[in-house]
């Protein structure tokens, strides 16, 4: 951690605050090519960094000169755990600073990843780390709870850090399969009849989850998992009859199932295994007059034990930050309808 010092340029200019940095070549991986790390923080709080030598000097508000200071810290922390430094790592600096105590972490002393306050999930390519306080709520839910619901908008990481959790407890012997599943349902258009086998007509709505497993699992090793039936990928409609014992299922787009089949998947659950439930309230694309089995179930489970309940927000969007302003924009808009 930097090295904090205080001066004032002149009588007329800001007090700047002064950043020590002892290696200079994580300094250099700090700022970024052409100093665009820097712009980023610079961009999100309205201050000025200068790079002199080995420090950085921050001039701005007193408020935004100690988040700054705060978010440098954790990404300086950052490198010099050997990790890289993306843009959303940045953009996670910027909303937890150095201070991530981990307090409001429910059962997280239970948990060996949330020792030292830094949460990280273990996958084959990479480890995966929530961005924001309600991801880190979400994450050790999924670790604590055999039931767990992830609601909120699209781009908040309720489905990617699910299958993270699912895969790193699927590596460590935790279980032994993973489901995933998701309602078969077209986004408001029509599709017609789809050609091929099974497979192939029910692959375009299962994607986001191929897609999800493949950020975590080399493409051979997901290959043979996905061929030996201890990885499966299924419509909605598949899982009835089932007991899923000794697995992680995961259930993406859950608002797009019907009360009946809400309840049909979540009596599946079978001994040894934990499930998660991710889903967008304002998106459902059931047809009209048809209640979603997501918001039903919400009501009915609220107050059940052992079941966790993660509501995310605009605020916790980790796509791109269009998404969070459209995702905003939409709700103002449905506010004053």
């Amino acid at each position: 951690m930097a090295d904090i010092a205080s001066s004032e340029v002149t009588s007329s200019e800001p007090v700047a605050i002064a950043l020590d940095f002892p290696d200079n070549r994580l300094l250099i991986d700090l700022c970024g090519e052409f100093d665009r790390n820097l712009a980023q923080v610079e961009q999100a709080l309205g201050v000025q960094i200068v790079h002199r030598g080995n420090q950085l000097e921050v001039v701005g508000p007193a408020d935004a000169q100690a988040q700054a200071a705060e978010a440098l810290n954790a990404m300086y922390e950052r490198l010099e755990g050997g990790r890289a430094l993306e843009k959303g790592d940045i953009e996670a600096a910027l909303r937890f600073g150095s201070s991530d105590s981990g307090e409001a972490i429910a059962d997280a002393s239970q948990l060996e990843m949330f020792k030292g306050g830094r949460v990280e999930i273990r996958t084959r390519k990479k480890p995966v780390e929530p961005r924001t306080e309600r991801q880190k709520q979400y994450v050790a839910q999924l670790f604590s709870n055999e039931l767990v619901f992830g609601i909120g908008p699209a781009g908040t990481g309720k489905t990617y850090l699910a299958v993270a959790a699912a895969v790193s407890l699927f590596l460590d012997g935790h279980v032994d399969k993973i489901v995933l599943s998701r309602p078969a349902v077209e986004a408001g258009e029509r599709l017609g009849f789809l050609p091929g086998d099974m497979k192939d007509k029910v692959d375009p709505y299962m994607q986001p989850l191929y897609d999800a497993l493949a950020d975590f699992l080399p493409g051979k090793q997901l290959a043979k998992l996905i061929e030996d039936k201890r990885i499966e990928i299924a419509p909605l409609a598949f899982m009835r009859g089932r007991t899923l014992s000794n697995a992680f299922v995961v259930l993406d787009e859950g608002q797009n199932a019907t009360a009946m089949q809400m309840k049909m998947f979540l009596t599946r659950l079978g001994e040894g295994s934990r499930m998660a439930i991710t889903g967008d309230v304002t998106q459902i694309d059931l047809p009209r007059g048809q209640p979603s089995g997501l918001v039903e179930a919400m009501n009915i489970l609220k107050d059940v034990e052992q079941i966790g309940f993660s509501y995310f927000t605009s605020t916790d969007v980790v796509r791109h930050p269009l998404v969070a302003k459209i995702i905003r924009a939409y709700e103002a808009a449905s506010n004053q309808s």
